[in-house]
C-alpha cells in the first residue's frame, strides 16, 4: 500500500495505550476490525484503504488485546466485558485524537464494540455500517457456530500453526482459494506474540463465563444513526438469521446481502463494499 500515507499514533488512555493508524482527509471514518487471532486495524482493511481515503480521513485503531495496543489482564476481564473495555477505551482514544463526531463501521467483535458506541453516545455516530456484528444478533441454529469454534480452536490443542490459521481461514470466507499461502502466511505470523497469545486464553475463558458477547441485541433501539447492515448470506461465522432483529429493533436501517459470500464482506467483495459504504456515507464512489 505505497500509495497511501499512513499516519501512526500512540493514544494514551486511564487503561493504556490504544495504537491508531490513519490515511486519508475528509469526514471522520472509524474502522474496527473483528476478533481473529492476528487481526489488526490496519491488516483487516488494508485492501479497503485506497479507495475510502479518497473520501473521508479513515481512523483505525487496534482494540485492546490486539496488535499494538495494550493487554487488558484477567482482572479487567472478570470486572468488565471486551466490548465495555473497547468503548471505554476508544472513546478516550478519540478524545485524545480530537475527535468529536464520525461515522463508525465494524466487523464481527468490532460490530458489537461500534453497536455499543453508537448506543452509549448517539449524538457522536453520525453513521453506522455493521459487518456481521456480534452483540446484536440472535441465532436461530445451534452456537457456537462453526467459525467461532475454529476461532476458539486456534490457540489451544497444540497451539498455533499455518495449518489452523488456514483452517479458520476457510471457515471466515467463502472461497478460501482466493486467499493463497502467502494470506495464511501473513495472518499466522501476525498471531505469534505472546502477550496476544496470553490475552486470548484470557479473553475465550472470560467468554465463556460470560456465556457469549454482551447482549447488545435488547438495546437495539437507542442506536439513532442511520445503519447499513452487509452481510455474507454464507456466513459461518455470524450467521445471516441474525439480521432479522436488527432490522425490525433499529430505527433507520437497510440490509445489503451478497451472495456467495462469508464472514469477511470487505475481503471478499472489495469493490461492492467499498462503493457501498463510500455512498452510504455521502462521498461520491
Amino acid at each position: 500500500m505505497t500509495d497511501l500515507d499512513l499516519k501512526q499514533h500512540r493514544v494514551a488512555t486511564s487503561l493504556g495505550e490504544i495504537s491508531v493508524a490513519e490515511t486519508g482527509e475528509g469526514p471522520v471514518l472509524v474502522m474496527l476490525h473483528g476478533g481473529g487471532p492476528g487481526a489488526s486495524g490496519v491488516s483487516n482493511y488494508r485492501q479497503n484503504l485506497p479507495a475510502l481515503a479518497r473520501h473521508f480521513r479513515v481512523i483505525l485503531p487496534d482494540q485492546p488485546g490486539f496488535a499494538d495496543s495494550y493487554r487488558p489482564t484477567e482482572q479487567d476481564l472478570d470486572e468488565r466485558s471486551i466490548t465495555e473495555i473497547t468503548v471505554d477505551a476508544l472513546y478516550q482514544a478519540l478524545d485524545g485524537l480530537g475527535i468529536g463526531t464520525f461515522h463508525l463501521l465494524g466487523n464481527s467483535l468490532g460490530g458489537a464494540a461500534a453497536i455499543a458506541m453508537a448506543q452509549q453516545r448517539p449524538e457522536r455516530v453520525t453513521k453506522l455500517v455493521l459487518m456481521a456484528p456480534g452483540g446484536g444478533w440472535l441465532p436461530f441454529g445451534p452456537t457456537p457456530t462453526e467459525g467461532q469454534k475454529e476461532m476458539f480452536r486456534y490457540y489451544n490443542g497444540g497451539g498455533p500453526s499455518e495449518k489452523k490459521m488456514a483452517a479458520f481461514i476457510r471457515t471466515m470466507v467463502f472461497d478460501h482459494r482466493q486467499f493463497g499461502e502467502d494470506v495464511v502466511r501473513a495472518r499466522y505470523e501476525a498471531s505469534l506474540d505472546d502477550s496476544h497469545i496470553a490475552f486470548y486464553h484470557l479473553y475465550n475463558a472470560a467468554f465463556g463465563k460470560r456465556g457469549g458477547m454482551d447482549p447488545l441485541w435488547r438495546d437495539l433501539h437507542k442506536i439513532k444513526a442511520p445503519t447499513l447492515l452487509l452481510w455474507g448470506r454464507d456466513d459461518r461465522t455470524i450467521t445471516l438469521d441474525g439480521a432479522q432483529l436488527m432490522l425490525k429493533q433499529i430505527r433507520d436501517v437497510q440490509l445489503h446481502v451478497f451472495g456467495r459470500c462469508g464472514h469477511w464482506v470487505q475481503l471478499e467483495r472489495q469493490r461492492e463494499f467499498d462503493t457501498l459504504v463510500t455512498d452510504f456515507l455521502g462521498g461520491q464512489a
